[in-house]
């Protein structure tokens, strides 16, 4: 009886620590917004992960205990399935004591870098537009793919909320690209061609923000606070970076201040709480 006892009192010691620290649980989903690829250190070379990620940053401003699984590429059908047959899905990492999920997801389901590609023009405008490009027999093929993108996120939501009942879920935007005209050419991205694809990422979080709605989860807007420190900020002040980044990080995609600032708005925000 005597070593029963003991064995008991050990096992109560050893879990004490972790049931007293009171530490978040906090797991990370989503794609290279939120990943930080190129961004040193990266800790996952096929994830393109940094430590310096907004996940990163945010769980040491919450001391929480971060699971982050993010990952360059990731669309909604990686956070269940095996993300170019070798990475894991990422909803493995959700545990029903998890409490607090981020999620930045969405971009890749529309094919949004598509347009990074086809509507640059470094050596003059392209012609068509990067508008007429992307619209066929008068719908615009974005606008098209957001849509059927929503129940998509919607099922995701609704899957994070299954796998962690006690946590608190919360929908992360993506940062400002351009300011209405953009800065052509020292950006190679016409006035025209950058304000359709801002506005697209502009309705593809409207989207986000009402599924997150629908499944009530929150939703954090960084798009707003970040207005100013787009792609044609100096580069001291850019929380992107372009075409030949000023600081490490991949061409459009946030840098370290981006992820650091991003981080400090979410927590802004209480998602603690």
């Amino acid at each position: 009886m005597r070593y029963v006892l003991v064995l008991v009192l050990l096992a109560c010691l050893a879990a004490a620590p972790a049931e007293a620290s009171g530490r978040i649980r906090y797991v990370a989903l989503g794609d290279s917004s939120a990943a930080g690829p190129l961004i040193p250190d990266q800790i996952d070379a096929t994830c393109l992960r940094s430590n310096r990620n907004w996940p990163h940053v945010l769980a040491g401003r919450l001391g929480a205990t971060l699971t982050d699984v993010t990952c360059s590429g990731a669309t909604t059908a990686d956070l269940s399935g095996r993300q170019a047959g070798i990475v894991a899905p990422q909803f493995d990492a959700l545990r029903r004591d998890t409490d607090l999920v981020t999620l930045a997801i969405a971009a890749n389901d529309i094919v949004l870098s598509s347009a990074f590609v086809t509507c640059a023009s470094p050596d003059g405008p392209v012609v068509p537009s990067c508008r007429d490009q992307y619209t066929t027999g008068g719908v615009d093929q974005f606008q098209a793919r957001i849509a059927a993108t929503a129940p998509k996120v919607a099922a995701a939501l609704a899957e994070i909320h299954r796998r962690s009942p006690a946590a608190r879920v919360v929908v992360v935007g993506y940062l400002t690209y351009w300011q209405p005209g953009g800065c052509y050419p020292a950006d190679p991205y016409t006035a025209a061609d950058a304000n359709y694809i801002q506005a697209t990422f502009d309705r593809l979080m409207v989207m986000l923000v009402g599924q997150a709605a629908r499944t009530k989860a929150s939703y954090v807007d960084i798009r707003n606070p970040s207005a100013r420190h787009g792609l044609c900020a100096a580069p001291a002040t850019r929380w992107l970076e372009g075409a030949v980044p000023a600081s490490p990080a991949y061409p459009y995609h946030p840098n370290a201040a981006g992820m650091a600032a991003a981080a400090a708005i979410i927590a802004a925000a209480g998602v603690a709480r």
